[in-house]
Order: C-alpha cells, then sequence, then structure tokens
C-alpha cells in the first residue's frame, strides 16, 4: 500500500537556542522543539520526570465535594460501592481506588457491568445492586459523565453518586454530589488528558493528604496507572508520561501479584516498556470484557496471593487466546467477503456485516481491514433481534460525523472522532451502508485515504551510535504527542547482502557514505525489487536494539522506502 511521507518542521533558530544550551546531538534537538520542549528547564522536566510534578487534586473542581461526602460515609458507616467500565481503564481504576478505600474502610465494594447485558457505563443493573445491598454511595470511574438519567434515577432511590471520568461532558451534567472531571469548563486543573484511572488515582491523593495518610497509600497503585495510560491511548506528555514513567518503574522493580502473573503469561522477559504493556498486558485485561465478564479483570489487580493471582491471569489469558482465534478467524471471513464483492474496490468505506459474528471482537476486525483497506470501516453482527456494530476511522476523518449524518436508519449511536458504535433493525443494514458510503464519499479528501507517515526528522548514519540511542530510550515512556522518533534517511545503498527472510520480511543491510547497517522490515518483502535497481533510496524507520548469540547492536526498523529523487 502506498503511502504519504510527512517530514515535520522544527523552528531552526528554537533548534540552535536548544542546542547550545543542551549539547546533546541536534537531530534530538529537533525532535525536542516539535514536541513544544523548546528550552532547557522543560527539555529537564522531560528527561528526569519527578514525583513532584504531580499538581495538587484540590485544584480539580469539587475534589473538597468529593472527599467530604466519603468521609461523611466513613462517619456514618455507609456502604459504598466503586462502579467502573470494563475494559481496561475502567478495571484498572475500579482496582485502584477499591483496594485504597478497603485500606481505610471496611464497608466497600466493586461491580464492573456486562458488556452485553448491560452495555457501556453506568448502568440501571449496577444501580439496583447498589440498593439491594443497601449502599448509600456510588463512585463511578471512567464512566458517568453523560449517565444523566440513570444518575437522577439513583437519587430517587437515595443513592449519591460521585462521578470520576475523562470523557468530554455534555452540556446537561448528571445530577451527582461531585464530578471530577478536568474537562469540564469550569475546571481549573492544569493537565487535562488524565484517563479515568488517573482522576481516580487523584480521588485517592486528595483523601490520603486530608487523612494524613503517607504518599505510599495511594502511590502504591500507580503501576494500575500505567497500565490504564498505556491501553486507554491519552497523550503521553505532562503529568501522564510521570505516572507511567513511574508506573512502569513499580512494574519492573516491583509489580502487584496479578501484574506480576500476567506477565509471566505473556512470556516478557526483559525490562518492560510502554509498548508491552500495550501489546501485552492490555489485551488481556480487554478480553475479560470482550469473550465473558471484566469482573475478573478486577480479580486479578486486587488479589495478593500470588497462586490465587495465577488462576486469575490465566483465565485472562485464556479470554485473550480465544479473543485472537475469534478475531483472526472472523478478519479472514470477513476479507473474503469483500474480495467477492466486484464493487467493493471503487468505494471510500468498507461496511461488512453476519449475523454469526462475535460482538466482542468486532471492533478490533474493523482495525484489522483498516490495514489492507484504508477506509472509514464498520463491521456489523446479530445482536439478539437487533444489528451492533464498531466503527474504526482513518487518521483525520471524523467518523461520529459521518454516522451522525445517517441516523436515519439507526436505532443509536455513539462515539467520538476515530471510533463509534450503533445499533440497527436488519432491514436497514443495507440502507445505512449505502448512505455511509454517500457521505464519506462525499466528505472525505483523497489524501486521506492514502496512509501518512508522520517522519520527526532527517537522519544520517553516521549519527547513529549508542549515545544517540542511549538519549532515545530516555524518551521514554512513549505515546500519544510522545511517539518513538521516525527517521528518514536519503540517498542509501543496497549493499548487496539484504535479503528476503520468512518469506515475507526484509534483513537489510545498507550504507550510506561508506556507513554500513542493518535493518529489518516486516511485511515488506513486496518492496524488495527496489533493492536490486542498482539506484539510491529513501528510508523512514525507528532504531532499536537485535540481540544475536549474546551480541546487541542497534539496528533499523524500516517501515517504508522508495527510489531517491537524486
Amino acid at each position: 500500500m502506498q503511502k504519504r511521507w510527512n517530514i515535520l518542521p522544527a523552528d531552526e533558530s528554537k533548534v540552535d537556542a536548544l542546542f547550545s544550551s543542551l549539547k546533546i546531538n541536534k537531530t534530538l534537538c529537533r525532535i525536542l522543539v516539535q514536541r513544544g520542549l523548546d528550552d532547557f528547564e522543560l527539555s529537564k522536566s522531560f528527561f528526569r520526570p519527578q514525583l513532584s510534578d504531580l499538581h495538587s487534586p484540590w485544584l480539580m473542581k469539587d475534589m473538597d465535594k468529593a472527599v467530604t461526602r466519603i468521609l461523611q460515609a466513613f462517619e456514618q458507616k455507609e456502604k459504598m460501592l466503586v462502579f467502573g467500565d470494563y475494559d481496561v481503564d475502567g478495571t484498572t481504576a475500579v482496582a485502584t481506588l477499591y483496594q485504597f478505600l478497603k485500606f481505610i474502610y471496611p464497608s466497600v465494594d466493586f461491580y464492573i457491568p456486562h458488556r452485553y447485558r448491560e452495555g457501556y457505563g453506568v448502568s440501571k443493573a449496577g444501580i439496583d445492586y447498589a440498593k439491594e445491598n443497601g449502599m448509600g454511595l456510588i463512585i463511578s470511574l471512567d464512566c458517568g459523565i453523560k449517565s444523566v438519567e440513570l444518575i437522577a434515577y439513583a437519587k430517587e432511590l437515595g443513592i449519591d453518586f460521585i462521578v470520576c471520568d475523562h470523557h468530554l461532558p455534555d452540556q446537561i451534567l448528571p445530577p451527582a454530589i461531585a464530578i471530577l472531571n478536568a474537562k469540564q469548563i469550569d475546571c481549573q486543573y492544569p493537565y487535562k488528558e488524565l484517563c479515568g484511572c488517573g482522576v481516580g488515582f487523584k480521588l485517592a491523593q486528595a483523601l490520603a493528604e486530608k487523612l494524613n495518610l503517607p504518599a505510599e497509600s495511594y502511590l502504591t497503585y500507580i503501576d494500575l496507572v500505567a497500565i490504564a495510560i498505556a491501553a486507554d491511548i491519552v497523550p503521553m506528555t505532562g503529568e501522564n508520561r510521570v505516572l507511567a514513567f513511574y508506573g512502569l518503574k513499580k512494574i519492573n522493580e516491583h509489580p502487584s501479584p496479578g501484574i506480576e502473573a500476567i506477565i509471566k503469561l505473556a512470556g516478557v522477559q526483559k525490562k518492560m516498556f510502554i509498548t508491552n504493556v500495550v501489546f501485552m498486558i492490555a489485551p488481556r485485561v480487554n478480553a475479560a470484557g470482550r469473550m465473558d465478564d471484566a469482573r475478573k479483570a478486577v480479580q486479578l489487580f486486587i488479589e495478593q496471593d500470588p497462586v490465587k493471582a495465577m488462576q486469575f491471569a490465566e483465565m485472562l489469558h485464556s479470554d485473550n487466546s480465544d479473543r485472537r482465534e475469534m478475531d483472526s478467524s472472523i478478519t479472514e471471513e470477513a476479507l473474503e467477503l469483500l474480495l467477492k464483492d466486484a464493487s467493493n474496490q471503487n468505494k471510500k468505506t468498507t461496511v461488512v456485516y453476519q449475523e454469526h459474528w462475535h460482538k466482542g471482537v468486532v471492533g478490533i476486525v474493523a482495525s484489522r481491514l483498516i490495514e489492507k483497506y484504508y477506509r472509514p470501516t464498520i463491521v456489523l453482527t446479530k445482536s439478539g433481534e437487533m444489528v451492533g456494530g464498531s466503527a474504526r476511522s482513518v487518521a483525520g476523518f471524523n467518523l461520529y460525523e459521518a454516522i451522525h449524518a445517517c441516523r436515519e436508519w439507526l436505532l443509536g449511536y455513539g462515539g467520538h472522532f476515530a471510533a463509534a458504535g450503533m445499533t440497527l433493525l436488519p432491514e436497514n443494514v443495507q440502507p445505512f451502508a449505502d448512505a455511509f458510503e454517500k457521505v464519506v464519499a462525499a466528505t472525505i479528501p483523497d489524501e486521506l485515504l492514502v496512509p501518512e507517515i508522520v517522519i520527526d526528522a532527517p537522519l544520517n548514519f553516521s549519527e547513529i551510535n549508542p549515545a544517540f540511542y542511549q538519549i532515545l530510550l530516555q524518551m521514554e515512556p512513549i505515546g500519544p504527542d510522545n511517539m518513538r522518533p521516525v527517521f528518514i534517511s536519503k540517498n542509501v545503498w543496497d549493499t548487496g547482502y539484504s535479503k528476503i527472510v520468512k518469506e515475507a520480511h526484509i534483513r537489510f543491510v545498507l550504507k550510506q557514505n561508506n556507513i554500513s547497517i542493518t535493518g529489518i522490515g516486516f511485511n515488506m518483502s513486496d518492496k524488495f525489487s527496489l533493492l536490486q535497481m542498482n539506484h539510491p533510496i529513501d528510508i523512514v524507520y525507528t532504531i532499536d536494539e537485535n540481540e544475536y548469540n549474546g551480541n546487541t547492536t542497534l539496528q533499523l526498523k524500516v517501515i517504508d522506502i522508495r527510489l531517491s529523487e537524486n
């Protein structure tokens, strides 16, 4: 698939100024300037994050109200319920706040809604559970900001709500005792990009300060916050970067029994990075809610007995194996359907539907299909008497707006810029698919249908050395707004030693100005002919380490190549 290359600009005067103060490689200074770290102090705090950089939790709107209401529950010996969503952010948030509260107060329970019986967010079943068990306070995590009617229902039953959320509020807010959400227009909290678990962590921090508890009483759960930050794809900047940095440190040095068990089952034997969390831990936690009941993800995180923790980890591992098998087979089936449809080649969208597909993996399948056909994609399946589905977008296209424009064919829908969900009647699947194609075709610029590679900076092979790589490592933890730097090297020659490995990949051996370096390009065998043309090439890549026979060397992880223009 052809890709667009976009080399980011940088203010050269700022690059020069930073170079003179930092005295590190100028290409790295360019990247720091691009990321807004354009003076010595900003760069220092970036490379040396400190827990003292965390903001006071009391700056968050309604924090005083939330703490006062929880202390009232302690005094009046009220039962309280910690309620969270079924994904990684929700389950880690519940595990964090539940454990913190349980350590100081006995009458606390937790609740995770069942993905298929109750759906996303605050549920009537959860509120009824609280009422039946005599609970006077519910603290919702990673959800609740849009649950106006349900929280009003709880209020009618005599149950108060504290909402801890990070999703964008609507104009009408739920009638909760306190709403902790930095995205509220009148909230003065300096950092707006906390995940749901991060908001719960700030509540624990405030309670600890009010009760004169040591910082360790809430910092002990910082590994859970790091997992949530990684999985929820929130910006890896500011407070999130500090929390992720120290959370990873705890994961590597002293993980909780549950996290240690899941790391063992995932087969990770080296130091954990954010990428390991994203690809090894998060899918196993998410699989619990996708395939069955996410409650066991919380049970894994709160379990202190290593033997029992391993049992919960094995359940999640098994769910994930089932999930992988299912999404693989459904993806294969969906691709076959698309190949058989002659009209598919000219479309600007993908919409596929089969009644028997598992609804827990349709979002993953949509993402897989975008890898093949780069365009807005919806995967639908039967859900009871209705049809339900998940949609995924391509970078830069507002998927939610396109679905909103087709709402006459839908029973319900929700989501955001890049992902959404919907329900509709079976007889409306084709009219909806036609309407969606028409709307997208009329509004999407052609360039958005070509995947873009964002390139941070040009780099010469002469700059690639262990000292350069060590500074790259200090840019960890990586994530949105602080991605792993992508480089471009121009006028590079094949040495003649590059080869195809395992039929799909290229093992590169390249040179530039008589400096040779090796690289690997996964699933790039179709580009091998470019290396055989005796013509210089331009390459786009990241840098990592390769271990072989006990030796560690730097290598290029090649993303794309093309013939040089000169």
